[in-house]
């Protein structure tokens, strides 16, 4: 149980971060991009841009990814 909640604090670390660095950088986060689905539908794929969908579908994930290697390997540290 505790792994699990190790884990979970690195992921949330990691995607407040790199939620952050999405707005820095004028990327949408899926905040935004359920949002503007909400409001215009389906349509609203199609004002995304290339980075956009880079972003949301590629880059976010893996980053969410290594927010779970980190907190293993935090748990890992620890546990010994």
């Amino acid at each position: 149980m505790l792994k699990i909640y190790i884990i979970g604090i690195a992921i949330l670390l990691i995607a407040i971060v790199a939620n952050v660095l999405a707005g820095i950088l004028g990327l949408m986060s899926w905040y935004d991009a359920v949002t503007s689905l909400q409001k215009q539908g389906w349509a609203a794929l199609k004002e995304w841009r290339l980075m956009d969908y880079i972003w949301l579908f590629a880059v976010y994930p893996f980053i969410l990814g290594l927010g779970y290697v980190a907190g293993n390997w935090l748990y890992q540290l620890f546990s010994k």
